[in-house]
This record gives C-alpha cells, sequence and structure tokens, in this order.
C-alpha cells in the first residue's frame, strides 16, 4: 500500500499560554489601543518594541499593522516618491511590488539565481537605475550580503531588507534586517512569530525612526515609545510627515511577546525539520537542492528545491502525484498566479522587462512550508515521497522541456 502523510500545511502550533494570558489581561481591561494606557502602565506595544530591538541588536524598532505596511513605511521614510524607480527581486512576493506601487514608485526587477537569491551580477548591472534596493530575502535565502552592500554603497543606493522570512536569521554574524538602512518583518500567521498580522521595522538611523513613528500614527505621543529616539529629534518632523496610520496594538504585541522569548528554540526546531527533508531529497534524480552557503544562519520553515529545464506537464504531474499523497508543494512557474504563487510577470500594476536566465528558474521551483506541528518522523515521511514521486515521472522521461 502506498504511504500517504495526513498532516495539515497550515496548522501552526497554538500561542503559548503565556501570551494567552497576556491577551485576556489586556481584554478585561480593554486598553488595546497602544497609546491608550492608565497612569504609571507601560503599554505592551512598547515593551514589545523595546525587546524586538534588543533582539535584533538595533538602536530603533516600531511595530506595526503588518509586514506590508512595514515595507510602505519603509519607502516613505526614505524618500521614495511617485514615479520614482525602485530595484527589488524578480523572485519575491507580492507584497514587495505592492509596496512599491502603493507609493507611486516603479518596480526595477532583479534577476534570480540558481541559489533563489538576488543575481548580484544583474544588481551591479542596474544599480544606477534607482537610488532604493528593496531587497526581498526571499523564502528565508540570504544572498551574499558583504557583496551587496559594496554594490550599493557604489551607487548610492540605500537598501530596505524584507525580513519577512529570515526572522532570526543572519549573514556573517549580522542579524538579517541590519544590513540595510531599514529592516521590514512580518508576524503574519505563517511567519516566525504569530500574531495573524503584524510587523516590525527596524533601523539605527534616527531620523528614519522618527520619520516612521509619526508615518504609523504616534500623532504627538512619540515620547511613548521606549524604543525610538528622543524627542528633540521629532522637532521638526512632526509639522512635515503625513499621518498613514499603522499601528500593532496591544492585544497583538500581548501575544507576541512570549513567543519573541522563545523564537531561537523554535528557529532550532525549524530547522531540524528542514534539515530532516533536505537530507532525505538529496541525491534524487533530476532535483537539485539549494546549496546554503556557510556565512548564512538560516530559518527553515519553508524548503524549496529546483526541477531545473524540466517540462511544465512533468512538473504538474509532480505536484499532482504528490498531492495524491497529502504532500502539498507550491510551484512558481504555471502561467497563472496560484495562491501566493505570483512572480514579476504577473503583476500587471508593476510593468517589467523579460528575465530569461531567471525565467528558467522560476519555472524549477518547488517550495514546501514546515510548520512546527509536523514531527521529524513527519519530515522523513515527505521526504520519501517526494523522491519517490519526482523519481516516478523523472524515470518516465518526460521531463525535459522542449522549449
Amino acid at each position: 500500500m502506498t504511504t500517504r502523510f495526513t498532516g495539515n500545511f497550515t496548522q501552526q502550533e497554538p500561542i503559548p499560554e503565556e501570551g494567552i494570558d497576556a491577551a485576556l489581561a489586556v481584554l478585561r481591561h480593554g486598553r488595546l489601543h497602544r497609546y491608550n494606557t492608565a497612569p504609571g502602565e507601560t503599554a505592551e506595544t512598547a515593551l514589545l518594541e523595546q525587546e524586538f530591538a534588543a533582539f535584533t541588536g538595533a538602536r530603533f524598532a516600531l511595530a506595526v499593522a503588518s509586514g506590508g505596511y512595514a515595507l510602505g513605511c519603509a519607502l516613505r521614510a526614505v524618500g521614495v516618491k511617485p514615479g520614482d524607480r525602485v530595484l527589488t527581486n524578480a523572485f519575491t512576493l507580492a507584497p514587495v511590488p505592492g509596496a512599491i506601487a502603493a507609493v507611486g514608485a516603479v518596480p526595477v526587477f532583479v534577476g534570480v539565481t540558481e541559489s533563489l537569491v538576488i543575481d548580484l551580477d544583474d544588481l551591479e548591472a542596474k544599480a544606477g537605475q534607482a537610488s532604493v534596493l528593496m531587497l526581498s530575502h526571499m523564502r528565508g535565502h540570504l544572498c551574499d550580503m558583504d557583496r551587496l552592500m559594496a554594490i550599493c554603497t557604489a551607487h548610492g543606493v540605500t537598501v530596505i531588507e524584507d525580513c519577512a522570512h529570515t526572522m532570526g536569521a543572519s549573514w556573517n554574524g549580522v542579524p538579517s534586517g541590519r544590513h540595510g538602512a531599514i529592516g521590514c518583518y512580518s508576524t503574519q500567521t505563517y511567519k516566525h512569530m504569530n500574531s495573524g498580522e503584524g510587523g516590525f521595522l527596524v533601523t539605527d538611523d534616527e531620523a528614519l525612526a522618527a520619520k516612521a513613528i509619526m508615518l504609523s500614527g504616534s500623532y504627538m505621543l512619540y515620547e511613548r515609545h521606549l524604543a525610538g529616539p528622543s524627542p528633540e529629534v521629532f522637532s521638526d518632523l512632526k509639522y512635515q510627515t503625513p499621518n498613514v496610520s499603522g499601528r500593532m496594538d496591544n492585544l497583538r504585541a500581548a501575544i507576541l511577546r512570549p513567543q519573541l522569548r522563545v523564537l531561537p528554540e523554535q528557529i532550532a526546531r525549524w530547522n531540524e525539520r528542514y534539515q530532516t527533508v533536505e537530507q532525505g531529497l538529496r541525491g534524487t534524480p533530476g532535483l537539485t537542492v539549494i546549496a546554503r552557503p556557510a556565512q548564512e544562519v538560516y530559518v527553515g520553515s519553508s524548503i524549496q528545491f529546483l526541477l531545473l529545464d524540466w517540462a511544465s506537464g512533468a512538473v504538474q504531474d509532480v505536484l499532482k502525484r504528490c498531492g495524491s499523497r497529502g504532500v502539498e508543494l507550491k510551484w512558481f512557474g504555471g502561467a497563472e498566479p496560484v495562491g501566493f504563487t505570483s512572480r514579476y510577470d504577473s503583476w500587471r500594476y508593476a510593468p517589467s522587462e523579460p528575465l530569461p536566465a531567471s525565467d528558467r528558474i522560476l519555472r524549477g521551483i518547488l517550495d514546501m512550508r514546515l510548520p512546527l506541528t509536523f514531527s521529524l518522523e513527519d519530515c522523513a515521511l515527505i521526504a520519501s515521497i517526494i523522491r519517490e514521486e519526482v523519481g516516478a515521472v523523472f524515470q518516465a522521461g518526460s521531463r525535459q522541456d522542449t522549449k
């Protein structure tokens, strides 16, 4: 009898009991708004910002309503205006070009390599076309950040890091989000901490931090930010910065604070699951495992592999066969966007030039979540199913792309 996996790829672990208790306390006193505090009380959101700044090593941190809001706020804070061009990855998710388009700017897409990171040669060739790079660490893969920052510094390009998939990751000992001018993070349900929706923005630049705080809707209550700049930094900005409200509330902050405290342990658990699947896939004919550089500390909450140069029909056959055995794989090579797997040529609000080398890679990317509700035995079973079904299609001889 053919084995089948029966787990749920979208089921997260429950919120820690400490977080549930803290959330109930907020619900009982009713002061959900971050600036609605009793005398002598410090808001949960302000405490969370202080703790997240310490976790990342940043001088300043701002908690916001979503990771997408953090991206848009960062673009506004660095001065991106309608009509400006902003460099970004061709391999990313829709909120990244969406944030660029939402401020009236125009994405300039940079290619992807077989390591699933931004193509630094392509970035160097295009660096003169824009003054800002919104860098997506897509699906948790970090490029050579030393070379990237050298390119951007040489061309006067400000870097905003999208760290939705790299909270707790690092390159050469520097935490993800701390290379560029601003780092942006998400706490949406499928990210590394779960508040349903939510996010953070971190920076060492006091002017950028003050602008972001004003943009987020602080009114004149910026002194209540424990991880914000001193009041004098706001003296002129408070008259010049529009309110684009996107605050985090105390309920979500209460849920997140206990999760932040155990995040290092959670990362270790994710990586055990990632490495179990990765090891199970190694050596599968026709399948390429993504190499992880020694300089990278990653968070393995999802895993990707390549069926490079396979015909589309053969890839779809793998998807169908794995799906029939309970293994949900997502594909970035479809002609139409499905779920979150849209790609640069799907976003018609963001005009693009063809990227043939990147298209070849996108056609081969398969992606899978690894929730912590999976055991290591589950992960080994999943890997064996993928290995068997990829092998069956590979041996059938119909895999090669005829283009």
